[in-house]
Protein backbone atom coordinates (compact mmCIF):
# COMPACT_ATOMS: atom_id res chain seq x y z
CA UNK A 1 0.00 0.00 0.00
CA UNK A 2 2.87 2.61 0.45
CA UNK A 3 4.97 1.70 -2.80
CA UNK A 4 3.43 4.20 -5.30
CA UNK A 5 2.76 4.47 -8.71
CA UNK A 6 2.87 8.22 -8.41
CA UNK A 7 3.84 9.76 -5.18
CA UNK A 8 2.57 12.78 -3.93
CA UNK A 9 4.28 14.96 -5.85
CA UNK A 10 5.15 13.65 -8.84
CA UNK A 11 2.83 14.90 -12.03
CA UNK A 12 1.34 12.56 -14.45
CA UNK A 13 0.98 13.03 -18.08
CA UNK A 14 -1.88 14.67 -19.17
CA UNK A 15 -4.02 12.23 -20.26
CA UNK A 16 -2.90 9.99 -17.62
CA UNK A 17 -3.84 13.15 -15.16
CA UNK A 18 -7.39 13.57 -16.81
CA UNK A 19 -8.34 9.14 -16.39
CA UNK A 20 -7.11 9.80 -12.79
CA UNK A 21 -8.86 12.74 -11.71
CA UNK A 22 -11.94 10.99 -13.74
CA UNK A 23 -11.86 8.44 -11.47
CA UNK A 24 -11.58 10.32 -8.34
CA UNK A 25 -14.30 12.37 -9.21
CA UNK A 26 -16.57 9.31 -9.94
CA UNK A 27 -15.93 8.46 -6.51
CA UNK A 28 -16.77 11.07 -4.82
CA UNK A 29 -19.80 12.14 -6.94
CA UNK A 30 -22.80 10.34 -5.61
CA UNK A 31 -22.36 11.02 -2.36
CA UNK A 32 -21.01 14.45 -2.88
CA UNK A 33 -24.50 15.40 -4.31
CA UNK A 34 -26.66 13.23 -2.45
CA UNK A 35 -26.19 15.48 0.54
CA UNK A 36 -27.78 18.98 -1.76
CA UNK A 37 -31.07 16.52 -2.74
CA UNK A 38 -31.91 15.41 0.90
CA UNK A 39 -31.66 18.86 2.54
CA UNK A 40 -32.87 20.63 -0.69
CA UNK A 41 -29.49 22.61 -2.07
CA UNK A 42 -28.42 22.78 -5.33
CA UNK A 43 -26.43 19.61 -6.35
CA UNK A 44 -24.23 21.84 -8.91
CA UNK A 45 -23.12 24.05 -5.93
CA UNK A 46 -22.39 21.02 -3.99
CA UNK A 47 -19.66 19.91 -6.91
CA UNK A 48 -18.37 23.52 -7.30
CA UNK A 49 -17.63 24.38 -3.72
CA UNK A 50 -16.21 20.55 -3.40
CA UNK A 51 -13.75 21.76 -5.89
CA UNK A 52 -13.19 25.19 -4.49
CA UNK A 53 -12.53 23.87 -1.15
CA UNK A 54 -10.10 20.91 -2.33
CA UNK A 55 -7.72 23.43 -4.05
CA UNK A 56 -8.32 25.72 -0.89
CA UNK A 57 -6.94 22.40 1.18
CA UNK A 58 -4.63 21.79 -0.94
CA UNK A 59 -2.63 25.00 -1.02
CA UNK A 60 -2.81 25.22 2.84
CA UNK A 61 -1.35 21.97 3.33
CA UNK A 62 1.68 23.02 0.83
CA UNK A 63 0.36 20.58 -1.73
CA UNK A 64 1.56 18.04 0.72
CA UNK A 65 -1.83 16.06 1.18
CA UNK A 66 -3.54 14.31 -1.17
CA UNK A 67 -6.92 14.65 0.12
CA UNK A 68 -10.42 15.40 -1.76
CA UNK A 69 -13.40 17.27 0.17
CA UNK A 70 -16.59 16.11 -0.85
CA UNK A 71 -20.37 16.96 1.03
CA UNK A 72 -20.67 16.47 4.97
CA UNK A 73 -23.23 13.82 6.23
CA UNK A 74 -23.10 14.51 9.53
CA UNK A 75 -24.69 18.22 8.93
CA UNK A 76 -27.87 16.22 6.72
CA UNK A 77 -29.75 16.99 9.95
CA UNK A 78 -28.67 20.00 11.27
CA UNK A 79 -28.88 21.86 7.91
CA UNK A 80 -32.33 20.59 7.91
CA UNK A 81 -33.45 22.63 11.06
CA UNK A 82 -31.16 25.73 10.37
CA UNK A 83 -33.72 25.98 7.26
CA UNK A 84 -36.88 25.56 8.95
CA UNK A 85 -35.29 28.84 11.21
CA UNK A 86 -33.66 31.22 8.98
CA UNK A 87 -34.19 29.42 5.22
CA UNK A 88 -31.11 28.84 3.13
CA UNK A 89 -29.43 31.73 4.34
CA UNK A 90 -29.48 30.62 8.31
CA UNK A 91 -27.83 27.03 7.03
CA UNK A 92 -24.88 28.70 5.24
CA UNK A 93 -24.36 30.90 7.79
CA UNK A 94 -24.38 27.65 10.46
CA UNK A 95 -22.12 26.15 8.52
CA UNK A 96 -19.91 29.04 8.01
CA UNK A 97 -19.72 29.21 11.68
CA UNK A 98 -19.00 25.71 12.08
CA UNK A 99 -15.94 26.51 9.75
CA UNK A 100 -14.98 28.89 12.38
CA UNK A 101 -14.84 26.41 14.93
CA UNK A 102 -12.24 24.43 12.94
CA UNK A 103 -9.96 27.58 12.30
CA UNK A 104 -9.89 27.83 16.34
CA UNK A 105 -8.96 24.19 16.70
CA UNK A 106 -6.28 24.34 14.61
CA UNK A 107 -5.11 27.56 16.46
CA UNK A 108 -4.74 25.30 19.67
CA UNK A 109 -3.40 22.50 18.12
CA UNK A 110 -0.95 24.90 16.24
CA UNK A 111 0.25 26.29 19.79
CA UNK A 112 0.02 23.39 22.08
CA UNK A 113 1.60 20.47 19.62
CA UNK A 114 0.33 17.21 18.45
CA UNK A 115 2.15 15.32 21.17
CA UNK A 116 -1.33 14.96 23.04
CA UNK A 117 -3.59 13.78 20.48
CA UNK A 118 -0.75 11.00 20.04
CA UNK A 119 -1.57 10.06 23.50
CA UNK A 120 -5.34 10.29 23.26
CA UNK A 121 -5.21 8.01 20.18
CA UNK A 122 -2.57 5.76 20.08
CA UNK A 123 -3.01 2.57 17.65
CA UNK A 124 -5.67 0.60 20.14
CA UNK A 125 -7.83 3.26 19.70
CA UNK A 126 -7.02 4.90 16.26
CA UNK A 127 -6.82 1.09 14.44
CA UNK A 128 -10.57 0.24 15.48
CA UNK A 129 -12.03 3.48 15.01
CA UNK A 130 -10.57 3.37 11.27
CA UNK A 131 -12.29 0.28 10.59
CA UNK A 132 -15.39 1.24 12.18
CA UNK A 133 -15.52 4.82 9.82
CA UNK A 134 -15.32 2.05 6.86
CA UNK A 135 -17.96 -0.24 8.55
CA UNK A 136 -20.02 2.07 9.16
CA UNK A 137 -20.62 2.85 5.69
CA UNK A 138 -21.17 -1.03 4.68
CA UNK A 139 -24.80 -0.38 5.19
CA UNK A 140 -24.88 2.48 2.94
CA UNK A 141 -22.88 0.75 0.31
CA UNK A 142 -25.02 -2.41 0.22
CA UNK A 143 -28.50 -0.88 0.41
CA UNK A 144 -27.08 1.01 -2.59
CA UNK A 145 -26.59 -2.11 -4.61
CA UNK A 146 -29.25 -4.44 -3.17
CA UNK A 147 -31.90 -1.81 -3.55
CA UNK A 148 -34.58 0.34 -6.18
CA UNK A 149 -33.65 3.87 -5.97
CA UNK A 150 -37.40 4.63 -6.01
CA UNK A 151 -37.46 2.90 -2.53
CA UNK A 152 -34.64 1.75 -0.27
CA UNK A 153 -36.07 -1.29 1.41
CA UNK A 154 -37.21 -2.36 -2.16
CA UNK A 155 -34.84 -5.66 -2.79
CA UNK A 156 -34.05 -6.05 -6.55
CA UNK A 157 -32.30 -8.79 -7.66
CA UNK A 158 -31.61 -6.72 -11.07
CA UNK A 159 -29.89 -3.67 -9.25
CA UNK A 160 -27.80 -5.91 -7.22
CA UNK A 161 -26.93 -7.46 -10.26
CA UNK A 162 -25.38 -4.43 -11.59
CA UNK A 163 -22.85 -3.84 -8.73
CA UNK A 164 -21.97 -7.45 -8.57
CA UNK A 165 -20.67 -6.92 -11.77
CA UNK A 166 -19.10 -3.44 -11.26
CA UNK A 167 -17.44 -5.07 -8.02
CA UNK A 168 -16.32 -7.98 -10.14
CA UNK A 169 -15.03 -5.53 -12.96
CA UNK A 170 -13.03 -3.62 -10.60
CA UNK A 171 -11.69 -6.31 -8.54
CA UNK A 172 -10.37 -8.06 -11.65
CA UNK A 173 -9.71 -4.50 -12.58
CA UNK A 174 -7.34 -3.93 -9.72
CA UNK A 175 -5.59 -7.71 -9.58
CA UNK A 176 -5.07 -8.81 -13.33
CA UNK A 177 -5.00 -5.00 -14.91
CA UNK A 178 -1.16 -3.90 -16.82
CA UNK A 179 -0.28 -0.21 -18.07
CA UNK A 180 -3.18 2.25 -18.00
CA UNK A 181 -5.96 -0.25 -16.55
CA UNK A 182 -3.81 -1.09 -13.82
CA UNK A 183 -4.23 2.29 -12.14
CA UNK A 184 -7.95 3.26 -13.27
CA UNK A 185 -9.69 -0.01 -11.65
CA UNK A 186 -12.53 2.25 -9.89
CA UNK A 187 -12.85 4.10 -12.87
CA UNK A 188 -13.25 0.96 -15.65
CA UNK A 189 -15.32 -1.14 -12.70
CA UNK A 190 -17.66 2.01 -13.20
CA UNK A 191 -17.80 2.39 -17.17
CA UNK A 192 -18.38 -1.87 -17.28
CA UNK A 193 -21.29 -0.97 -14.78
CA UNK A 194 -22.93 1.33 -16.45
CA UNK A 195 -22.63 -0.45 -20.02
CA UNK A 196 -24.29 -3.42 -18.30
CA UNK A 197 -26.84 -1.24 -16.84
CA UNK A 198 -27.24 -0.22 -20.05
CA UNK A 199 -27.98 -3.19 -21.70
CA UNK A 200 -30.51 -4.23 -18.40
CA UNK A 201 -32.45 -1.08 -18.82
CA UNK A 202 -31.36 0.75 -15.53
CA UNK A 203 -30.32 3.63 -16.85
CA UNK A 204 -32.39 6.72 -17.44
CA UNK A 205 -31.24 9.28 -20.15
CA UNK A 206 -34.58 11.69 -19.88
CA UNK A 207 -32.76 14.13 -18.03
CA UNK A 208 -29.97 14.10 -19.95
CA UNK A 209 -31.55 14.89 -23.29
CA UNK A 210 -33.21 17.68 -21.21
CA UNK A 211 -30.28 19.06 -19.81
CA UNK A 212 -28.36 22.64 -21.51
CA UNK A 213 -24.43 21.94 -21.81
CA UNK A 214 -24.01 25.47 -20.17
CA UNK A 215 -26.05 26.40 -16.63
CA UNK A 216 -25.32 28.88 -13.90
CA UNK A 217 -25.71 27.12 -10.43
CA UNK A 218 -28.07 29.63 -8.16
CA UNK A 219 -25.29 30.66 -6.22
CA UNK A 220 -26.83 32.08 -2.27
CA UNK A 221 -24.07 35.28 -1.69
CA UNK A 222 -24.55 36.38 1.55
CA UNK A 223 -26.12 40.29 1.55
CA UNK A 224 -27.11 39.63 -1.75
CA UNK A 225 -30.08 36.46 -1.08
CA UNK A 226 -30.43 36.62 2.61
CA UNK A 227 -28.95 39.16 5.93
CA UNK A 228 -27.01 38.14 8.34
CA UNK A 229 -29.03 37.11 11.38
CA UNK A 230 -26.95 34.62 13.97
CA UNK A 231 -29.26 33.49 16.48
CA UNK A 232 -28.33 31.15 19.81
CA UNK A 233 -30.50 28.75 18.27
CA UNK A 234 -28.72 28.48 15.31
CA UNK A 235 -25.01 28.37 17.21
CA UNK A 236 -26.04 25.74 19.47
CA UNK A 237 -27.97 23.77 16.45
CA UNK A 238 -24.71 23.89 13.79
CA UNK A 239 -21.25 24.50 15.69
CA UNK A 240 -21.74 21.63 17.99
CA UNK A 241 -21.73 19.36 15.29
CA UNK A 242 -18.00 20.48 14.06
CA UNK A 243 -16.44 18.36 17.18
CA UNK A 244 -18.15 15.50 15.12
CA UNK A 245 -16.56 15.96 11.90
CA UNK A 246 -13.25 17.20 13.50
CA UNK A 247 -13.23 13.73 14.50
CA UNK A 248 -13.98 12.42 11.56
CA UNK A 249 -11.55 14.49 9.84
CA UNK A 250 -8.51 13.05 12.10
CA UNK A 251 -9.94 9.92 11.67
CA UNK A 252 -9.40 10.44 7.95
CA UNK A 253 -5.80 11.39 8.48
CA UNK A 254 -4.99 8.57 10.14
CA UNK A 255 -6.11 5.93 7.56
CA UNK A 256 -4.26 8.74 4.82
CA UNK A 257 -1.51 8.33 6.72
CA UNK A 258 -1.25 4.72 6.70
CA UNK A 259 -1.89 4.55 2.90
CA UNK A 260 -0.20 7.33 1.87
CA UNK A 261 3.28 6.06 4.33
CA UNK A 262 3.78 9.41 5.77
CA UNK A 263 2.73 11.38 9.20
CA UNK A 264 0.34 14.06 8.27
CA UNK A 265 -0.32 14.51 11.92
CA UNK A 266 3.29 15.56 12.16
CA UNK A 267 3.91 17.08 8.57
CA UNK A 268 2.31 19.66 7.56
CA UNK A 269 0.34 19.20 10.53
CA UNK A 270 -3.04 18.02 11.71
CA UNK A 271 -3.59 22.30 12.15
CA UNK A 272 -3.21 22.72 8.86
CA UNK A 273 -5.34 19.82 7.48
CA UNK A 274 -7.49 21.10 9.81
CA UNK A 275 -8.03 24.62 8.79
CA UNK A 276 -8.16 23.56 5.04
CA UNK A 277 -11.07 21.46 5.93
CA UNK A 278 -12.84 24.64 7.49
CA UNK A 279 -11.52 27.03 5.05
CA UNK A 280 -13.02 24.38 2.39
CA UNK A 281 -16.40 24.56 4.63
CA UNK A 282 -16.74 28.57 5.03
CA UNK A 283 -15.86 28.60 1.18
CA UNK A 284 -19.21 26.58 0.55
CA UNK A 285 -21.27 28.33 2.96
CA UNK A 286 -20.16 31.77 1.09
CA UNK A 287 -21.81 30.50 -1.78
CA UNK A 288 -24.59 28.26 -1.07
CA UNK A 289 -22.80 24.90 -0.54
CA UNK A 290 -23.13 22.05 2.09
CA UNK A 291 -20.43 21.95 4.53
CA UNK A 292 -17.23 19.82 4.13
CA UNK A 293 -15.00 16.92 4.97
CA UNK A 294 -12.31 14.75 3.97
CA UNK A 295 -13.51 11.70 1.55
CA UNK A 296 -13.21 8.36 2.55
CA UNK A 297 -14.47 6.80 -0.87
CA UNK A 298 -11.44 9.04 -2.01
CA UNK A 299 -8.64 7.81 0.36
CA UNK A 300 -10.20 4.10 -0.71
CA UNK A 301 -9.17 4.98 -4.31
CA UNK A 302 -5.97 6.10 -3.42
CA UNK A 303 -5.50 2.89 -1.39
CA UNK A 304 -6.28 0.98 -4.36
CA UNK A 305 -4.58 2.63 -7.30
CA UNK A 306 -1.66 3.42 -5.15
CA UNK A 307 -1.77 6.44 -7.13
CA UNK A 308 -0.80 9.67 -4.44
CA UNK A 309 -0.30 12.19 -6.63
CA UNK A 310 -1.55 16.00 -5.43
CA UNK A 311 -1.45 16.93 -8.94
CA UNK A 312 -4.37 14.44 -9.81
CA UNK A 313 -6.64 15.47 -7.03
CA UNK A 314 -6.08 19.48 -8.33
CA UNK A 315 -7.20 17.84 -11.45
CA UNK A 316 -10.37 16.23 -10.21
CA UNK A 317 -11.50 19.11 -8.37
CA UNK A 318 -11.01 21.64 -11.68
CA UNK A 319 -12.85 19.19 -13.23
CA UNK A 320 -16.03 19.23 -10.42
CA UNK A 321 -15.66 22.97 -10.95
CA UNK A 322 -16.46 22.75 -14.49
CA UNK A 323 -18.67 19.94 -14.79
CA UNK A 324 -20.84 22.36 -11.78
CA UNK A 325 -21.64 24.84 -15.01
CA UNK A 326 -22.48 22.28 -17.15
CA UNK A 327 -25.83 20.35 -16.71
CA UNK A 328 -25.33 18.44 -19.73
CA UNK A 329 -22.51 16.17 -17.71
CA UNK A 330 -23.79 16.77 -14.44
CA UNK A 331 -26.97 14.65 -15.91
CA UNK A 332 -25.10 12.18 -17.76
CA UNK A 333 -23.03 11.92 -14.58
CA UNK A 334 -25.89 11.59 -12.16
CA UNK A 335 -27.20 9.07 -14.50
CA UNK A 336 -24.84 6.53 -13.13
CA UNK A 337 -27.59 3.88 -10.98
CA UNK A 338 -26.62 3.96 -7.73
CA UNK A 339 -26.50 0.15 -7.90
CA UNK A 340 -23.24 0.64 -10.09
CA UNK A 341 -21.85 2.96 -7.15
CA UNK A 342 -22.63 0.42 -4.30
CA UNK A 343 -20.71 -2.24 -6.20
CA UNK A 344 -17.31 0.19 -6.07
CA UNK A 345 -18.25 1.31 -2.77
CA UNK A 346 -18.41 -2.04 -1.36
CA UNK A 347 -14.96 -2.53 -2.35
CA UNK A 348 -13.64 1.23 -1.40
CA UNK A 349 -15.39 1.08 2.36
CA UNK A 350 -13.66 -2.23 2.69
CA UNK A 351 -10.21 -0.97 2.01
CA UNK A 352 -10.49 1.74 4.90
CA UNK A 353 -11.65 -0.94 7.51
CA UNK A 354 -8.73 -3.10 6.29
CA UNK A 355 -6.50 -0.42 6.80
CA UNK A 356 -7.14 -0.36 10.46
CA UNK A 357 -6.83 -3.77 11.08
CA UNK A 358 -3.27 -3.35 9.20
CA UNK A 359 -2.69 -0.52 11.86
CA UNK A 360 -3.29 -3.04 14.96
CA UNK A 361 -1.76 -5.98 13.28
CA UNK A 362 1.65 -3.36 12.46
CA UNK A 363 2.01 -1.98 15.40
CA UNK A 364 1.48 -5.65 17.03
CA UNK A 365 -1.33 -5.09 19.27
CA UNK A 366 -1.95 -7.95 21.39
CA UNK A 367 -5.40 -9.18 22.29
CA UNK A 368 -4.38 -11.97 24.52
CA UNK A 369 -4.13 -8.93 26.64
CA UNK A 370 -8.29 -7.81 28.13
CA UNK A 371 -7.09 -3.93 28.58
CA UNK A 372 -6.68 -4.00 24.15
CA UNK A 373 -9.55 -6.68 23.92
CA UNK A 374 -11.89 -4.39 25.51
CA UNK A 375 -11.48 -1.48 24.36
CA UNK A 376 -11.40 -2.30 20.40
CA UNK A 377 -14.76 -4.06 21.40
CA UNK A 378 -16.64 -1.43 22.64
CA UNK A 379 -15.11 0.72 19.71
CA UNK A 380 -16.61 -1.78 17.01
CA UNK A 381 -19.81 -2.61 18.42
CA UNK A 382 -20.56 1.26 19.46
CA UNK A 383 -19.39 2.75 16.36
CA UNK A 384 -20.89 -0.29 13.54
CA UNK A 385 -24.36 -0.86 15.99
CA UNK A 386 -25.06 3.26 15.23
CA UNK A 387 -25.34 4.13 19.29
CA UNK A 388 -26.11 7.79 20.13
CA UNK A 389 -26.25 10.27 23.02
CA UNK A 390 -29.10 12.99 22.17
CA UNK A 391 -27.98 15.77 23.70
CA UNK A 392 -30.57 18.01 22.15
CA UNK A 393 -33.42 17.77 19.66
CA UNK A 394 -30.97 19.03 16.79
CA UNK A 395 -27.55 17.68 18.07
CA UNK A 396 -26.66 13.93 18.90
CA UNK A 397 -23.28 12.21 19.04
CA UNK A 398 -23.41 9.24 17.73
CA UNK A 399 -21.49 6.73 15.12
CA UNK A 400 -17.84 6.64 15.12
CA UNK A 401 -17.53 9.96 17.11
CA UNK A 402 -19.54 8.47 20.20
CA UNK A 403 -17.17 5.26 19.79
CA UNK A 404 -13.98 7.34 19.37
CA UNK A 405 -14.75 9.10 22.57
CA UNK A 406 -15.29 6.16 24.99
CA UNK A 407 -12.55 5.06 23.19
CA UNK A 408 -9.86 7.69 24.34
CA UNK A 409 -11.78 7.54 27.66
CA UNK A 410 -11.40 3.86 27.99
CA UNK A 411 -7.48 4.22 26.77
CA UNK A 412 -6.83 6.73 29.71
CA UNK A 413 -9.41 5.46 32.51
CA UNK A 414 -8.03 1.32 32.34
CA UNK A 415 -4.56 0.55 33.63
CA UNK A 416 -1.74 -0.51 32.39
CA UNK A 417 -1.62 2.01 29.75
CA UNK A 418 1.81 1.46 27.49
CA UNK A 419 3.89 4.92 26.33
CA UNK A 420 2.65 6.33 22.65
CA UNK A 421 5.28 5.84 19.90
CA UNK A 422 5.76 8.66 17.91
CA UNK A 423 5.86 6.90 14.67
CA UNK A 424 2.66 4.85 15.09
CA UNK A 425 2.20 5.48 11.05
CA UNK A 426 5.33 4.07 10.38
CA UNK A 427 5.54 0.90 12.01
CA UNK A 428 4.93 -1.22 8.16
CA UNK A 429 6.83 1.27 6.36
CA UNK A 430 10.23 2.71 5.66
CA UNK A 431 9.08 6.21 4.67
CA UNK A 432 9.53 8.90 6.85
CA UNK A 433 7.10 11.71 6.75
CA UNK A 434 7.91 14.54 3.56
Amino acid sequence: MNNPILDVHEKPRLGQMLTLSLQHLFAMFGATILVPYLVDLSPAIALISSGLGTLAFLAITKWQVPAYLGSSFAFITPIIGAKAMGGPGGAMIGSFMAGLVYGIVALIIKKAGHRWIMNLLPPIVVGPVIMVIGLSLAGTAVGMAMNTLQDINNYSMLHFSAALVTLIATIIFSIYARGVLSIIPILAGIIIGYVYSLAVGLVDFSKVVEANLFVMPDFIIPFVDYKINITLDLVLLMVPVAVVTISEHIGHQLVLSKVVGRDYIKQPGLHRSILGDGTATMISALIGGPPKTTYGENIGVLAITKVYSVYVIAGAAVAAILFGFSGTITALIGSIPPAVMGGVSILLFGIIASSGLRMLVDNKIDFGNNRNLIISSVILVIGIGGAFIKITNGFQIHGMALAAILGVLLNLILPGRDPVKDDMFEASSDKKSA
